[in-house]
């Protein structure tokens, strides 16, 4: 069989997550009545001013995914991190979630996680060069 390998366009990407989709799903049903549901916070001082935030999503079977953690550099280790992670895990448990997962770098923020109860899973060594890269989950309760 002859192919070639080409730069897929935008409606060939949609293409190939939709059919990735289609094939997990027959494989394992979603539970969740939206596949993706989004669990993000933010905090924000009196002036209403951005301080940090956490973007989050539950994901077809009830799996939330931390995608982002951040605060502002000049208000960290006054709680807002884990303020806000506290707060998003609590709408995900209230959604159904029983399990959150996140990726984080030795440059970021690994031992914060591991204070919120996260444990580390496994870890990608020399990402990027002379880094290492960690997953880590927490089971909800």
């Amino acid at each position: 069989m002859e192919f070639q390998i080409t730069i897929p366009n935008r409606k060939e990407e949609n293409r190939i997550d939709d059919e990735l989709m289609v094939f997990n799903l027959h494989k394992v049903p979603s539970i969740q009545e939206e596949p993706f549901i989004k669990i993000c916070r933010c905090a924000k001082d009196q002036d209403g001013r951005l301080l940090g935030g956490v973007l989050a999503c539950s994901a077809l079977w009830y799996i939330l995914h931390i995608e982002t953690v951040w605060v502002r550099e000049e208000y960290r280790g006054r709680g807002i991190a884990s303020s806000l992670l506290a707060a998003v895990e609590e709408e995900a448990m209230r959604n159904g979630c029983y399990i959150a997962q996140l990726e984080t770098f030795d440059f970021q923020a690994r031992g914060f996680y591991e204070k919120c109860g996260y444990q580390l899973f496994g870890t990608l060594k020399d990402v990027p060069r002379g880094h290492e890269r960690y997953y880590l989950c927490k089971r909800l309760v």
